[in-house]
């Protein structure tokens, strides 16, 4: 069960921490311009792979893509999906806060105050079905 949890918080952080990062990294590509479709696809990927403030943190989050996908086969799915998902969003809230981007209310505190509760509370039961049963 320990394994599992770690598992779930560490998909969270990489991809809830990445998050705002690959926002910060890409931001600029606004100002790629090009006079045709193509040209400005073809300008704007060239800004993405050679910008490693966007590839560094998109990496990371195609890394924790990865080990969920590695993890679906390990892992009871209807306790996989909500605890990735839900952790991702309190990791992104407490990064995007810590790197200086819009303060969150206490509205948003409160829900991650209900999202780790819920969190908790699918790991409690899975822990509680799971000795049921052997």
């Amino acid at each position: 069960m320990i394994y599992e949890i770690v598992s779930l918080l560490i998909i969270g952080a990489l991809w809830g921490c990445t998050n705002p990062l690959i926002k910060r990294g890409s931001k600029d590509i606004v100002k790629v311009k090009a006079d045709n479709c193509i040209a400005q696809f073809l300008l704007e990927l060239k800004y993405l792979f050679t910008n490693y403030k966007y590839l560094i943190p998109m990496g990371l989050n195609q890394f924790g893509s990865l080990l969920y996908f590695v993890l679906l086969q390990s892992i009871d799915l209807s306790l996989m999906v909500p605890v990735a998902n839900s952790l991702t969003f309190v990791f992104t809230a407490i990064t995007g806060k810590y790197l200086g981007e819009q303060s969150a209310g206490q509205k948003t505190y409160l829900g991650m105050i209900f999202i780790l509760s819920g969190t908790l509370l699918c790991c409690y039961d899975k822990h509680l079905s799971s000795k049921s049963l052997s």
